[in-house]
């Protein structure tokens, strides 16, 4: 994985040969995680949903190096099981399994409340149960915690040169979709299982991650993923805007906080600009016409795709300037070398995501 040449170099010391758990450690952002930490020198668990033929996708090159355990968070006993293999491991415990999709979220609303909020619930109260000591528990957030503005609170929030909000860990939360509202349950969770029981807990807070292996139902693997197949690339609200940070920039943010964050705190980390959605299309077509993977095609909007109502959120920046003044991280890829290596992985990989499109 190209990320060991840019992940910090005191997270990596620090992890080197210690045990580590990685909940949806088979999903985007948690098989890229996953494979840091193995290539960094970890003794890595990797707590993947159980299926019929016990396959994996993303790790499965990995799996003669990792501990596999299969079961699914909202079920405490496959929780008890993989973490009472770890006793007296002292482990660290990244917590990225979740359903993460925002439309899907008004779909499958029961799913999204209890991985997100159950499941959260059964490892932190599993570790309480087992007595099982760790040295950081590290909970995936979302910048779509934060949501709109209500005019009443304007004042407590910071605003960049545009006049466009800028998001940082101590912005006021207003979740507008289940998902975002479950992750906001997920992330004070966490902070409670610090406040009452002195768990080494604390919360990364994602600004839209995109990269190699991303479902493609998320607005850059739709992108790319129309544009390989077909002249029109049919997207929901062009006008939205958003924050997008390269996965292996966002590995270094998990190393860094849960390897050099303070327990009880939460962190964010983003790309620190944003960009329209209809723009950010434009520059995946662009980058792509440039390398010779497709020509020709055009962005259509389409309201089918639209979220319900007034649920979307109009514009995210993060500030993420309480993680670079603690440790140094700030994010080393730019959008253009990003999107050039997602393209590539998408070009080369059709049989790993075409069966998961929402577009056919």
């Amino acid at each position: 994985m190209d990320n060991l040449g840019v992940v910090d170099g005191d997270a990596l010391r620090t992890v080197a040969g210690k045990t580590c758990l990685v909940t949806g450690a088979d999903g985007f952002m948690g098989s890229h995680l996953t494979e840091a930490l193995v290539d960094a020198g970890a003794n890595v668990h990797a707590f993947v949903r159980a299926t019929s033929s016990g396959a994996v996708n993303n790790i499965g090159h990995l799996r003669d190096r990792i501990t596999v355990h299969e079961g699914d968070v909202t079920d405490m006993h496959a929780v008890r099981s993989a973490l009472a293999a770890l006793r007296g491991t002292k482990p660290v415990v990244f917590h990225l399994a979740a359903q993460a999709h925002v439309g899907e979220s008004w779909t499958r609303p029961f799913e999204t409340a209890a991985v997100n909020f159950l499941g959260t619930l059964n490892l932190l109260q599993a570790i309480v149960d087992l007595g099982l000591e760790i040295r950081a528990f590290d909970t995936a957030g979302t910048s779509e915690e934060y949501g709109n503005i209500p005019e009443a609170v304007r004042d407590q929030h910071r605003f960049d040169e545009h006049g466009r909000p800028l998001f940082h860990e101590w912005s006021p939360l207003n979740p507008k979709s289940i998902y975002a509202t479950s992750k906001v349950a997920a992330d004070f969770l966490t902070i409670n299982y610090f406040d009452a029981y002195g768990l080494p807990t604390m919360v990364t807070r994602m600004f839209n991650n995109y990269g190699p292996r991303q479902n493609p139902r998320y607005v850059t693997g739709t992108v790319i993923s129309q544009a390989l197949e077909r002249e029109e690339v049919r997207l929901g609200n062009l006008d939205t805007m958003r924050d997008f940070c390269y996965c292996e920039d966002g590995v270094r943010g998990h190393l860094t906080v849960a390897l050099q964050g303070r327990p009880g705190e939460v962190y964010c980390y983003g790309q620190g600009e944003n960009i329209r959605i209809g723009d950010w299309a434009g520059l995946i077509l662009r980058i792509g016409e440039e390398r010779g993977f497709w020509t020709g095609r055009r962005i259509v909007a389409d309201e089918s795709r639209l979220r319900p109502g007034s649920s979307d959120v109009v514009a995210l920046r993060v500030g993420y300037e309480k993680l670079h003044q603690e440790t140094g991280w700030k994010p080393l890829w730019t959008w253009e070398e990003g999107l050039a290596k997602t393209i590539e992985w998408y070009a080369a990989n059709r049989e790993r995501w075409i069966p998961r499109v929402d577009w056919r």
